[in-house]
């Protein structure tokens, strides 16, 4: 491992900000909030990637030799205050493109009506001041987001493939994910999405890392003062049209046995993966989900969905609860290895950081990690490739499938979308 910088880093109280996106960068954000709370980045102070096998294990080590050589001055100490870095994790470890990990020079926090600034510099650099917001907002990201040429009859025959396999016995369940596109202006704020996004989504974790940006209604992991939460989602339908579709839309997926047992295969993937983790010396410790799912009502879908709930396993980093969980079912499918081959196999492109994990990590042992979904990855040339799947069953039907994936892109589609 290089040789990595000494830090200095330095949390203090401040007043309330109106709004937290303000103080992020136009055209790198880094962000993790949620109902208006959370954590909102700037600048640079170090960066990592990581390739191949292993890369949050690796990005773990890499903070943890990060944090032991840091000077830490932390008056708040508040979940997010202190030395953070923010982190978005490729979906498949062999995936070409590298994961980022990015410790930003400024990150202003708000937590349970607790504002505070964190500045964090080398050890030889001058000392910061107070972080003023960002530049005002530029250019308004706007384009249309299409499917390329030929990719519903890829997608239909993906899924049609994967229901072949799973009646065969080779799978329980797969994800099948496809792909929408688009191109900005490069100088684009990406501010705006930001912004709309938080409107219109507000009860979903907004993020922002590295150019992978998107309103998640998934928390994969969250840590705070030592007690672990995780949702699961699995499980989807179309809101209705009006009050009466869509109630009926709701009673649908709450009986649908397609749809229960693809949610049960996703929690007890997560109960699973994180129990391997428990210490069997911490009596407090596990995670425990309620027996029956509950309906999460978004502007756009109804999901299935289940909290879990538990204390950190002992001696544990919330990157390790992370490395646990990936992929969990309800994004790649049961089993795991036969799932994730399958779809290496039937998307026939790399899903790039889509619903891989995306968050923030404290050196002081909190975190916050969402699945990377209903979002887009942004490149610096206005490149824009959005994704969005849907778990297959033996009892789903292809054209079914096209309609949840383009439900599921409505959010970002809808924010980038050119004005008529």
């Amino acid at each position: 491992m290089d040789e990595l910088p000494q830090l200095r880093v330095v949390s203090q109280p401040i007043d309330s900000p109106a709004e937290l996106l303000q103080f992020t960068d136009a055209r790198h954000p880094l962000v993790m909030v949620r109902r208006g709370e959370g954590l909102v980045g700037r600048g640079v102070a170090v960066r990592a990637e990581f390739s191949s096998n292993g890369q949050v294990s690796q990005a773990r080590q890499w903070f943890a030799k990060l944090t032991a050589a840091a000077s830490v001055d932390d008056s708040v100490r508040l979940p997010g205050s202190g030395l953070v870095a923010f982190g978005s994790f490729n979906f498949d470890d062999r995936d070409a493109a590298p994961s980022h990990v990015v410790v930003p020079e400024t990150i202003v926090g708000l937590r349970d009506g607790r504002a505070f600034i964190t500045q964090i510099s080398t050890a030889d650099a001058p000392a910061h001041t107070i972080a003023a917001p960002a530049q005002p907002l530029g250019s308004d990201p706007r384009c249309d987001l299409v499917a390329p040429t030929g990719e519903r009859e890829r997608h239909h025959a993906a899924v049609a493939d994967a229901i072949a396999r799973i009646r065969r016995g080779q799978l329980q369940k797969v994800v099948v994910a496809r792909r929408a596109t688009g191109r900005i202006r490069p100088d684009a704020d990406l501010r705006h999405l930001l912004y709309r996004l938080e409107k219109n989504y507000g009860d979903t974790w907004i993020y922002a890392v590295s150019g992978m940006i998107g309103a998640s209604p998934e928390m994969l992991v969250r840590v705070l003062d030592g007690e672990v939460a995780a949702r699961v989602l699995a499980g989807t339908t179309p809101r209705g049209s009006d009050a009466g579709s869509d109630a009926a839309a709701r009673e649908a997926l709450r009986v649908s046995a397609k749809n229960r047992a693809e949610h049960r295969f996703a929690v007890e993937s997560a109960l699973a993966s994180l129990g391997r983790l428990d210490s069997h010396d911490d009596p407090a410790g596990g995670l425990t989900a309620s027996p029956e799912p509950f309906l999460l009502q978004l502007p756009n879908v109804w999901h299935l969905a289940s909290d879990l709930r538990g204390r950190m396993p002992a001696g544990a980093s919330p990157l390790d609860l992370v490395e646990a969980l990936h992929p969990t079912a309800a994004v790649g499918g049961t089993p795991t290895a036969a799932a994730m081959n399958a779809i290496r196999e039937l998307e026939g492109c790399d899903r790039g950081r889509y619903a891989g994990p995306t968050g923030w990590v404290s050196a002081a042992g909190d975190g916050e990690w969402v699945v990377a979904l209903r979002g887009a990855q942004f490149a610096d040339d206005g490149e824009v490739v959005a994704f969005a799947g849907g778990g297959i069953m033996a009892a789903s039907q292809p054209d079914d499938e096209w309609l949840e994936t383009e439900v599921k892109l409505a959010p970002v589609r809808t924010a980038l979308e050119t004005e008529r």
